[in-house]
């Protein structure tokens, strides 16, 4: 494997345009050559010298400006091509076969009275690129490691399934489920790549378009991490990630290409699909998305492979002595190749080499059958298998292939080429006529007149299913295949969490503080500590983690190769090629993606770590929510920060960073369990369980979801007759009422809490009420608790349950006033389980800069408007004159922002 700095050079060489020239009469000689060859020979021969000259600097080690865009031709000559190891008739058969048997299926599934649909096309183009990768490089995890990762693309999912089905993976009951998860099972088959739906079988949701290209650069270099930590071996586990030319649109395809470059990740290739097709119509219809795409890669520090034609071209291309072709080649926009796509031999004939008499006599012993014939690199084996090797082979970069093809490729004319195709689902008798006699197969006429077309299988003791097998067994194994072999982890006992439950005494920290501490403890375990993975986009010190700078280190393969300049700080900035902590730049995107590859790499790997992301909680669920959602689908697991949260909490920030809604967000993910507590031995047990639940006996595919603050305050210490059960469940008393007459409730979460326990002090001193304050540490478990309850009581009348948050306030007496520093929806998820009168305050609307107390008054949601929304509850019940009312506004002066207390200032972390 090639070393750090082989695979990384930190300045790359340019032109030294200012250096002054020390032998002017070697300089002009040289340049007296190249204007010999343009005068003699001409601007392309000239052309082809210079790139030949460029090509033999870069050979040499000298430094030379890149080349952006290259010729619209192979990247790999003839010449250099490898022997193809493969039998090709075999192949074919393989791949003609897997062909009309992923059509079929999608047929099938869009027959009457189902009508689920699917997509044919997408797979019709790329099956040569998968068919290769399988047959030669793709490695399984028979030898107990973690093999390859594929990032399918999502839409060539029925392509997989009709190998797997010939490798006897999948049964026919198994297709004709496909799209019918439930009414088919346990035969049902999802549509896309989804792990949680199957998750024996896929590895990686991807066809969520951007997330596939993100999500592999971050699972190289998590490979990478995890290899130099002493974690894994990932020495032979190599990275692909199939997508189409029309998802590198996506901002996420290309956001994060420099990561892979910068940091040398050559067990990565992007393989692109380069069917010149977005879902309905071209990519680049007036342009040449190849040659774009060949620029943003070069550019970006990329090692790139263009397969852009088949073996039938070579010949053409041998003869183009004066680059007349390749010059036709290199301007004819991809919309007109579409075109010739669907066009005859005797039109590509006209239009594309009848401009030039030169290029008309290259063709002039072609039939126009030869000549439609000319096709794409995509689905050339030979080609394909070059390209790979290459990419393999190659160090010090991570590979792009931009593999050209045609979309529904085989399918037929009404398919190939066509700006519909993505949307065409069904063949008709004629059609799939077509597409057998294209594809060789011995199916006969009547069993595609009447009923369902039949699936095609060769037998399985045929040489076609055998060679399939031999080749997957010489490679380690089936793929997709998903493999948990992690063990559980041995979890720390109480003393770890002894610290933080002590509470601050007179000292007041925030909860992101006490969260740190506590994870300071959890990373000195000897047998947990150096699984966990800290990830922050650039905001270390923000959360108050510098401190774990001089000890964890944050990872970088180079090291650290400069001398820091705060390195006379006790908590300096350093890196390391073994760092625990990934510094992932100002990317939330990025770090998202950094923890759902460290998440899984229980399954990805068999080793399990414990990712930690910290953020600022606005570019959580708000920025990133389809990530989280991908986290989900991947079954990964780990803790989920939103630090800084709260509409008013993060005093003089504003608008876009007042998160008041991120809890509502996290509700909708059904893998997210999500917390706001209050204080640090609130989360301790919240941690500890989660530890337990996500890697413990018995793990589950959940990852916890924890939203903290940067207000200073003090924590109590732990009571002794805390209410562990409640605190997990979503709610517990924190402190009964002491004094007044009128019982009432106030329920409060995170940072809310101490403004409900001053409400409770001026509603016992001022208005004779007594009031009882719980701290509602998850109102999204309290409702998911109680939905499966309603659910479970739906369908068993003779045997009903309560919710717990029925049960845990049915004896708690007066009205019930819920707060917090998120918008009433969120607190308002368990209103229709409370028993009694139930109200809530939250700060609904946009936020903005100004002192907390200014915030919180204005959004009515202080301590004094608790008050008065308790006294409020407590007249509509008849238990306070509505007179009462009115004084209180008055006395706190609750119309009037500017009359609050200012509050705290300050508290980053």
């Amino acid at each position: 494997m090639a070393s750090a700095s082989d695979r990384n050079p930190i300045i790359i060489g340019g032109l030294p345009s200012q250096v002054p020239d020390f032998d002017p009469e070697e300089t002009q000689e040289w340049l007296d050559s190249l204007d010999a060859a343009v005068d003699e020979r001409g601007r392309e021969r000239a052309r082809y010298l210079m790139l030949r000259l460029i090509e033999r600097a870069r050979a040499k080690r000298v430094a030379v400006p890149e080349m952006r865009s290259t010729d619209y031709v192979n990247t790999i000559a003839t010449r250099d091509e490898p022997f193809f190891p493969g039998n090709e008739e075999i192949e074919r058969k393989i791949l003609n076969a897997t062909r009309w048997n992923a059509a079929v299926m999608v047929s099938r599934a869009q027959r009457p009275g189902i009508g689920v649909g699917g997509h044919i096309a997408t797979f019709a183009s790329s099956a040569s690129l998968y068919d290769v990768g399988f047959n030669h490089f793709f490695r399984g995890k028979d030898a107990g490691d973690g093999g390859d990762q594929i990032f399918f693309q999502g839409h060539a999912s029925p392509g997989v399934y009709a190998r797997a089905f010939l490798l006897d993976r999948l049964s026919e009951a198994q297709l004709d489920g496909f799209r019918q998860e439930k009414s088919k099972a346990p035969d049902g088959l999802s549509s896309y790549p989804h792990p949680r739906s199957m998750p024996d079988f896929w590895e990686f949701p991807t066809v969520s378009m951007g997330l596939g290209p993100l999500g592999a650069i971050y699972q190289a270099r998590m490979n990478r991490y995890m290899e130099a930590r002493g974690i894994a071996d990932t020495s032979d586990s190599h990275v692909w990630a199939y997508l189409g030319d029309g998802e590198m649109d996506e901002p996420e395809s290309i956001g994060q290409l420099s990561i892979a470059a910068r940091e040398g990740l050559d067990n990565l290739t992007f393989v692109v699909n380069c069917n010149l097709q977005r879902l309905d119509g071209p990519v680049r219809g007036n342009g040449k998305i190849i040659q774009e795409l060949e620029s943003q890669f070069r550019g970006a520090g990329w090692n790139v492979i263009k397969l852009v034609w088949d073996r039938t071209w070579d010949p053409l291309l041998a003869q183009d002595r004066d680059g007349l072709l390749v010059n036709k080649l290199n301007t004819t926009p991809d919309g007109q190749f579409q075109t010739y796509a669907t066009e005859s031999g005797s039109y590509i004939r006209e239009h594309f080499f009848g401009g030039d008499q030169r290029l008309r006599k290259m063709v002039e012993n072609m039939t126009d059958d030869q000549i439609l014939h000319l096709g794409r690199g995509g689905h050339d084996h030979k080609k394909i298998y070059a390209a790979y090797k290459a990419a393999k082979e190659h160090k010090g970069q991570p590979t792009v292939i931009l593999a050209q093809t045609v979309k529904g490729w085989t399918l037929g004319p009404n398919f190939e080429g066509r700006n519909a195709t993505h949307q065409m689902k069904k063949l008709t008798v004629d059609d799939l006529k077509m597409f057998r006699d294209r594809l060789h197969l011995p199916i006969p006429d009547k069993e595609l007149e009447s009923g369902a077309p039949p699936y095609f299988h060769p037998g399985r003791d045929s040489e076609e299913i055998q060679y399939m097998h031999d080749r997957r067994k010489a490679l380690g194994g089936y793929v997709p295949t998903r493999v948990v072999r992690s063990k559980p982890l041995v979890l720390p006992g109480d003393k770890t969490y002894a610290t933080v439950k002590k509470g601050t005494g007179q000292q007041q920290i925030a909860t992101t503080m006490a969260f740190v501490r506590l994870l300071k403890d959890l990373m000195r375990d000897k047998e947990i500590g150096k699984r966990f993975v800290l990830i922050a986009p650039d905001e270390y010190r923000t959360f108050g983690m510098d401190s774990f700078f001089p000890s964890a280190k944050i990872y970088n393969p180079l090291g650290q190769q400069y001398e820091s300049v705060d390195r006379e700080l006790l908590l300096a900035y350093k890196e390391s090629p073994t760092g625990q902590l990934l510094h992932d730049g100002i990317t939330e995107a990025g770090c998202t993606a950094s923890l759902i590859a460290a998440g899984s790499a229980y399954a990805t790997h068999g080793e399990p770590l414990i990712p930690v992301y910290v953020f600022y909680s606005m570019f959580g669920f708000q920025r990133t929510g389809d990530q989280f959602w991908q986290m989900a689908d991947q079954l990964s697991r780990g803790f989920v920060l939103g630090a800084t949260a709260g509409r008013t909490t993060l005093t003089g920030e504003g608008l876009q960073h007042a998160d008041g809604h991120s809890q509502l967000l996290a509700s909708t993910n059904p893998a997210a369990v999500s917390y706001d507590p209050a204080y640090g031995y609130e989360i301790a047990h919240i941690v500890k369980d989660g530890l337990r639940r996500m890697y413990g006996e018995d793990s589950e595919n959940v990852f916890y979801y924890l939203t903290v603050y940067n207000e200073p305050i003090q924590h109590p210490a732990e009571p002794e007759d805390v209410d562990v059960e409640g605190i997990l469940k979503g709610l517990h008393r924190l402190r009964q009422g002491e004094r007044g007459m009128i019982p009432a409730q106030i329920m409060a979460s995170g940072v809310a809490v101490p403004w409900a326990l001053e409400a409770q002090r001026i509603l016992a001193e001022e208005w004779d009420v007594r009031a009882d304050v719980w701290s509602a540490t998850s109102w999204n478990e309290l409702r998911k608790e109680a939905v499966a309850v309603e659910e479970h009581n739906l369908l068993h009348p003779e045997e009903q349950r309560v919710p717990y948050v029925t049960t845990k306030l049915r004896d708690a007496e007066g009205p019930k006033v819920a707060v917090s520093d998120w918008m009433r929806a969120v607190p308002d998820q368990i209103a229709r389980w409370v028993p009694g009168t139930y109200q809530s305050l939250g700060a609904d609307g946009f936020g903005f800069a100004d002192t907390r107390g200014a915030a919180r008054r204005f959004f009515h949601i202080d301590a004094q408007s608790i008050v008065v929304a308790v006294l409020t509850e407590l007249a509509r019940d008849g238990k306070v004159d509505r007179s009462v009312l009115k004084q209180a506004i008055d006395r706190y002066q609750l119309l009037d922002p500017k009359a609050a207390n200012p509050g705290t200032a300050g508290g980053d972390a």
